[in-house]
């Protein structure tokens, strides 16, 4: 129960005040591991950049992740509500519920009302993608595949790590899922360098995202969410974005993949989720599924707590 309670006051704190819009710890720690990028990936050799690499991982992530443990087993032993609201303050620093649908429904009103330079311009705040030459479809599904990954990364995995090791873990996570997102690229600059960021990310989130897939393809009440899930999402580049990219898209019967351009390069992916093509209202019902999913997270673990 107390784990609920926590998932609760965190998620009641995002959806009053949202994300701050001063002094946001991962913005800082975005700035900090640019300049500790800036000054360690400065060779040649691909072992060394490796190295280099994971060095500077444990740098940035280990010392906020111990320091965190140790204060929060120090608080421990002095008040109970003072932990509480530890825990709910380091939680709701890490989730981006509402920022999510803050930044999904600009692109929505803007597809809505034909404005196509603006959706690029929503929509190239939220993807790693090519946006200038991306036509009504490709920012709808871009919008609509960023709202569903998202959702695993920046609410369903911080949540699942509180229940597996407290605070310290949403750190772990979080500030892993963020250095993923900056350096983990299979381009020259950080193929070698962003390896490790690449990886520990993949692993922190192989849970999260497969439990979220599963409550998806719940929500799907049919088999196609479970049929995506694993003949589609389980052979996408990535096993966690196509995981939960499959299931959401078979949730809201749509199909979502195709055609996508980074960094100048363009491929063809293979098709997501089964149904019909999106339309600009799907936006709008993947931020529904996702509250569906949140409720649903939300009841089992009341109901767990209140068993044990």
């Amino acid at each position: 129960m107390y784990i609920a309670m926590v998932w609760f006051s965190a998620l009641c704190l995002d959806r009053v005040f949202g994300e701050p819009r001063r002094f946001h710890p991962l913005v800082g720690f975005g700035y900090l591991a640019r300049w500790v990028e800036l000054g360690l990936n400065r060779v040649n050799s691909a072992l060394l950049q490796r190295g280099l690499g994971v060095f500077a991982w444990s740098l940035l992530v280990l010392p906020p992740v111990i320091l965190v443990w140790l204060f929060r087993h120090y608080l421990e032993e002095f008040s109970a509500p003072l932990v509480f609201l530890v825990d709910s303050l380091v939680l709701y620093s890490a989730i981006g519920w509402r920022s999510l649908c803050e930044h999904i429904r600009p692109v929505a009103r803007a597809l809505a009302a034909n404005d196509l330079a603006e959706a690029r311009l929503q929509i190239s705040y939220l993807v790693s993608r090519d946006t200038a030459e991306l036509n009504s479809d490709q920012i709808l599904s871009a919008g609509l595949e960023t709202s569903l990954e998202n959702s695993s990364d920046a609410l369903f995995g911080s949540l699942l790590w509180y229940v597996l090791a407290g605070p310290a873990g949403v750190v772990l996570h979080r500030l892993a899922n963020t250095l993923d997102a900056m350096w983990g690229y299979k381009n020259s600059r950080y193929r070698y360098f962003g390896w490790w960021a690449a990886r520990s990310d993949d692993v922190l989130n192989f849970i999260p995202a497969q439990l979220t897939a599963f409550g998806f393809s719940v929500l799907a009440l049919s088999k196609r969410g479970f049929r995506c899930w694993f003949s589609q999402g389980w052979r996408w580049k990535s096993i966690n974005a196509g995981s939960v990219m499959a299931s959401g898209a078979a949730a809201l019967n749509i199909n979502l993949g195709g055609v996508a351009t980074y960094h100048g390069e363009t491929t063809e992916r293979p098709i997501l989720g089964c149904g019909m093509a999106p339309k600009v209202g799907d936006l709008e019902r993947s931020i529904v599924l996702i509250n569906k999913q949140l409720l649903l997270w939300l009841v089992v673990m009341a109901l767990v707590g209140g068993l044990l």
